[in-house]
């Protein structure tokens, strides 16, 4: 069965029914007869149950011959992009990782925070956020990126569809009738910037996976909503997920949503992402995966570990683990083991202060307030939460909201030497006026 993936029209369904959705590379299948939706975002994409259908009909549609698979040189884990997901992060990175360490080894597996790669590698970026969040740095460039789609899509279907609208004048749904009002109001400096960003993003996307590697992230954060659920309209959900949607839809890459069977008796699934072109390539990569992703997935529910001792030996195991990486300078591996003790016991405050201090080793600052801010959450005297948040907003240019929490360390912990140095020298850069 095939449809047209322009902001997600495939793959969401996919991993919402538990079947592989695959999204082709932009231009690589022909448009001939397919209604146009928005034209630089369209392609015409498919569904399958078995990976060896996919394949063929990938084979069919690209016009490409059959031949030997080509292997990954490095499957990349986006870590930022697992952190959204509201079902413990585990039950899908973690069979990912498996599968690719069984089929092709351990050194293939690579990890980025790719909210600061785009940050580097998209410059037009920071012009978007300035002028749609006033110089804010707390919007995550994968959430700049879903307005950025939800523009151009908005754009170029009114575009498309100008002279059907001003003709019968349809009835819309009010929240749709006020996106296509909030598009005539578009400048075209503003359009033109996000031509500028879909540009950059083709690049970056093809500059880190190169010819031979794949970039896995999320399907969807949220689980299936139910029917009628309003939560599929509140600006969490669609941020959300039109974020993890733009990787692809904006670089023009190729994505497949692999099904990862079932947490609570809903689908899950995770995105697999490849180069512009590189559709063989993925296609190959992922009738290789299938079968051991499935199996690991599987092993992963029956496991016994990860539901023995409701989260308490075994979390503060995995934490020990942590504290062991962390020393060793290991900040990825330790990110993973606080993963899994805060997955057993998400109650503990000092699982996610622990974790946002590797955040901070690997210059993902958003990532580790947010951990200190759940650790305060859960521990308003937990010091070196407020320590790390605060060294955490500071890097992002919170001054006044870092100063505050190493003030409220120093109430805690009056002798703490680190929080009076570093209030004082934000006290006179924030006086200063930068």
């Amino acid at each position: 069965m095939a449809g047209v993936d322009t902001v997600g029209g495939v793959r969401v369904p996919a991993g919402f029914c538990g079947i592989i959705g695959f999204r082709p590379s932009y231009g690589a299948i022909s448009k001939i007869g397919v209604l146009p939706v928005s034209a630089s975002l369209d392609t015409v994409g498919w569904f399958a149950k078995d990976p060896n259908i996919l394949r063929r009909v990938g084979h069919v549609l690209l016009q490409s011959a059959f031949g030997g698979q080509r292997s990954p040189r490095q499957i990349i884990m986006a870590d930022d992009c697992f952190q959204s997901l509201k079902i413990p992060v585990d039950r899908v990175s973690q069979v990912v990782v498996k599968s690719t360490e069984k089929h092709f080894g351990r050194q293939l597996l690579k990890h980025e925070i790719l909210d600061v790669y785009l940050n580097s590698k998209v410059p037009s970026l920071k012009e978007f956020r300035n002028k749609k969040t006033n110089g804010e740095a707390k919007t995550s460039s994968i959430r700049l990126l879903a307005n950025v789609m939800q523009l151009l899509h908005r754009y170029e279907f009114r575009s498309n569809h100008e002279e059907w609208i001003d003709t019968v004048k349809p009835i819309l749904e009010p929240s749709l009738s006020a996106q296509m009002n909030e598009i005539m109001d578009l400048s075209n400096a503003e359009i033109e910037l996000c031509k500028s960003i879909r540009e950059e993003m083709g690049s970056a996307i093809n500059s880190l996976l190169k010819d031979d590697g794949i970039l896995v992230v999320p399907t969807t954060a949220y689980l299936p909503p139910k029917i009628g659920g309003k939560e599929i309209l509140s600006e969490e959900f669609q941020s959300s997920s039109f974020g993890l949607m733009s990787i692809a839809s904006l670089s023009g890459c190729c994505q497949v949503t692999v099904p990862l069977g079932y947490y609570n008796k809903c689908p899950i699934s995770v995105s697999l992402i490849a180069r512009h072109g590189s559709d063989r390539f993925l296609l190959d990569t992922v009738q290789t995966m299938y079968k051991t992703l499935q199996e690991q997935a599987e092993t992963y529910v029956n496991s016994t570990w990860s539901n023995t001792d409701s989260g308490g030996n075994s979390a503060e195991m995995a934490k020990e683990k942590g504290n062991q990486a962390f020393k060793e300078q290991k900040w990825q591996k330790a990110i993973g083991y606080y993963n899994e003790a805060i997955k057993l016991n998400d109650k503990n405050a000092t699982y996610f202060s622990n974790r946002a201090a590797a955040y901070l080793e690997l210059g993902s600052f958003q990532q580790a307030e947010a951990d200190c801010s759940n650790a305060i959450n859960l521990d308003k005297k937990n010091v070196k939460a407020y320590l790390r948040r605060g060294t955490a907003r500071e890097m992002l240019g919170y001054y006044k909201d870092a100063i505050e929490d190493f003030k409220y360390a120093l109430v805690l912990e009056p002798t703490n030497k680190r929080a009076s140095v570093s209030a004082e020298r934000l006290r006179k850069v924030f006086s200063a006026g930068y």
